[in-house]
């Protein structure tokens, strides 16, 4: 019965905003696995998704009452998936460069050659292999089942993108040589 789930959510959501706690963990039971596993695709760890997945539930918890019913409740809650995933490799980034850095300048570290960076991309799948604007869509529509223009209101841009982003990625992916060359 797929129909029912938006009016379940939508039932779920306003209780859970009108202070039902029940309502809310019953939402976190219905969704957590969803999120859980798209956070697994995003990442490719089951360490990151879990770190993820915990994240989104304590935003979840926060950015419930912003919710305005103008997307599914699935929609908007893969979209603060995808941005908790996205803030997790920034905050990840960042902080792994200063402590590279850090290790170098005090000598506990010799400088990289770029055979340890080769060995450490965690990039073996194909969908993995794609540039990120390409991986994210396809993991949204084809991972996630989720229509064009719900992927282009998560990822900000427009529908017509995502189409031309999931044509780039059936092309990338069918080509025989195309596992070697980033999308």
């Amino acid at each position: 019965m797929p129909d029912a789930e938006p009016e379940r959510d939508t039932r779920l959501v306003a209780a859970a905003i009108a202070g039902d706690r029940d309502a809310f963990a019953e939402l976190l039971r219905l969704h957590y696995d969803r999120i859980h596993g798209l956070a697994w695709q995003l990442t490719g760890s089951r360490a990151d998704a879990d770190d993820i997945a915990q994240d989104v539930c304590c935003i979840l918890a926060e950015k419930l009452a912003s919710f305005r019913g103008e997307a599914k409740f699935t929609t908007w809650l893969c979209g603060i998936t995808v941005n908790a995933a996205r803030d997790l490799k920034r905050r990840r980034r960042s902080f792994s460069g200063l402590t590279d850095r850090l290790a170098v300048l005090t000598g506990l570290a010799s400088a990289p050659d770029g055979r340890d960076l080769y060995e450490g991309i965690w990039m073996k799948s194909a969908i993995a292999r794609l540039k990120p604007a390409f991986r994210d869509a396809a993991i949204l529509v084809a991972g996630q089942q989720l229509t064009h223009k719900e992927a282009a209101d998560i990822l900000g841009v427009a529908e017509a993108t995502i189409s031309w982003r999931m044509h780039e990625v059936r092309r990338l992916l069918a080509a025989e040589g195309g596992a070697d060359s980033e999308a």
